[in-house]
């Protein structure tokens, strides 16, 4: 766990920053032991692009993680304010943690702006603060915080940027943070966050109590088709991305958004009882998703 790596690499740590092979093996670890559905890079990436992915999620990691595996609030929002610092710091040329060290290269050498970076640092405060969404739209600038940067950095590591690819990117990543929502509807609950939005709660009649005892009622099950299927038009929109990009990258982005639909659907097998149990991949859907992102690579081609 990142949080028990705080005693060597955190605020108070003395520890000196490691060389730049040392750093880059630091994230290559974390990111192939420290992935939920797939694996962050795959055969199809590019050799050239498979570190920088890697210094890219350890970042990623080491921010999420900051936000919700300390267990206090306060705690987890000084950690972050460092982390941000630490951030700061490496714009400037000053680096200690290892992620830093190995992300400055990639930074100089993709020019990275720093926005993106930030930006998912301020979703990540927010969790701190905010428990639960009023609408739809206050969830999706959440999303915009919390999802989207990440696909626009990597847009930045293909060469990739414009405001087509950005607008299919933000489509794919918010598709993909809403489906996590639904695909941990319980273990968010579990540490009292609500991201399925009041107006849609009161539309269709799921009540405040049965939400706080985890009750699977009908209106629960019409609520949770209907957030599927909202999910599944983001990463359908976000299928435009695909054109735009060439060789393996197309393939290994086409994978994400295959992956989220795969989810979705493991979740309406499970008719939409995600109080109950969490939906999971096997591998033999992982197998699945791959055969479905070269075949839309097939027929694109054709």
């Amino acid at each position: 766990m990142i949080v028990e790596q705080l005693a060597i690499w955190g605020p108070e740590s003395t520890t000196p920053a490691p060389s730049l092979a040392e750093a880059q093996a630091y994230c290559r670890k974390l990111a192939r032991h420290h992935y939920e559905n797939f694996p962050v890079v795959t055969w199809l990436l590019p050799r050239r692009l498979r570190q920088p992915f890697y210094n890219v999620y350890a970042y990623c990691r080491w921010a999420d993680d900051l936000g919700d595996e300390v267990g206090d609030a306060g705690r987890s929002l000084e950690l972050l304010d460092w982390w941000k610092q630490e951030l700061f710091a490496c714009y400037e040329g000053r680096c200690r943690h290892p992620v830093f060290v190995a992300l400055a290269e990639t930074i100089r050498e993709h020019r990275l702006p720093r926005e993106p970076f930030e930006d998912l640092i301020s979703a990540f405060v927010q969790d701190q603060l905010v428990h639960e969404y009023e609408t739809f739209d206050q969830l999706l600038d959440y999303c915009r915080r919390s999802a989207n940067p990440v696909g626009r950095i990597l847009l930045h590591l293909m060469d990739a940027v414009s405001l087509e690819t950005f607008a299919s990117s933000d489509a794919i990543c918010t598709g993909l943070q809403l489906t996590n929502f639904w695909q941990d509807i319980r273990r968010d609950h579990e540490m009292g966050r609500v991201y399925l939005p009041r107006e849609d709660r009161e539309h269709f009649g799921y009540r405040d109590d049965d939400l706080q005892q985890r009750r699977t009622t009908p209106e629960f099950l019409e609520l949770m088709q209907f957030q599927v299927a909202r999910a599944r038009e983001f990463l359908d929109r976000g299928a435009l991305l695909a054109g735009h990009l060439s060789g393996r990258v197309r393939l290994d982005i086409e994978l994400f958004r295959h992956g989220g639909l795969a989810i979705l659907r493991k979740i309406e097998q499970a008719n939409y009882r995600v109080w109950d149990v969490r939906p999971k991949l096997t591998k033999w859907d992982v197998i699945r998703a791959f055969g479905q992102a070269f075949t839309g690579r097939s027929r694109r081609m054709r």
